[in-house]
């Protein structure tokens, strides 16, 4: 039987998925990485969508929880998201607090699981590092209210997953490690956000660690 495979978040999950032909469904970062492996290792096994957009925050994927999550009827999903709650308050005053962060989130799981109770879940950890958009060197005190503030989305997400008793894939250690050794602007997220191709491959690897704990 093939198995549906839902990789869902914001742009980085996103990045410029087809949505208007099948070849390029899901993107060119992590998730088309995740569907060449397993789509090379296990011919027709599993089917692959990609619902990330570009700028969505907590609020806009519950928004789009029927016609993007239950609709499709996924048997697993992975699902990375936070740093735009973060993000949009600092450019915009548009963000999602922490708390309501985990009251959204909370409500999206707990409708998901009501729906789709079969469905295998993984909560990724959101992620930021030093880069042209959080550190910009005019305001040297704009990196630190990033990461604090992305700090507080990861630690929703962790107690998110440990509530729901789902698997929690953090990713902010993994950057970290990365980033001391490769310690170029912009080597793993071009911007300090999203990933380059060397960023995307290190979500990949781990996003199939977890999955090989769940299936």
């Amino acid at each position: 039987m093939v198995k549906t495979i839902l990789f869902q978040g914001d742009s980085i999950t996103d990045c410029n998925r087809g949505r208007d032909w099948d070849h390029n469904e899901t993107g060119v970062g992590y998730a088309t990485m995740v569907s060449g492996v397993l789509g090379a290792a296990e011919p027709y096994r599993y089917k692959f969508f990609n619902r990330g957009i570009s700028g969505n925050r907590i609020v806009d994927v519950y928004a789009r929880i029927k016609s993007d999550i239950i609709n499709l009827k996924p048997d697993y999903m992975s699902l990375l998201i936070g740093v735009n709650d973060v993000w949009h308050e600092i450019e915009y005053q548009n963000g999602i607090t922490a708390e309501k962060f985990e009251m959204l989130y909370s409500l999206l799981i707990e409708e998901v699981k009501a729906a789709l109770p079969e469905l295998k879940i993984m909560i990724f950890e959101p992620f930021v590092l030093p880069g042209e958009a959080t550190d910009p060197a005019d305001k040297p005190e704009k990196y630190a209210l990033f990461r604090q503030e992305t700090q507080l989305r990861a630690q929703v997400a962790k107690r998110i997953a440990q509530k729901y008793d789902l698997l929690f894939v953090p990713l902010q250690k993994i950057f970290d490690e990365a980033n001391a050794d490769a310690p170029a602007p912009g080597y793993w997220l071009w911007d300090g956000v999203h990933p380059t191709a060397s960023g995307h491959e290190l979500i990949k690897r781990e996003w199939l660690k977890a999955f090989e704990l769940l299936r």
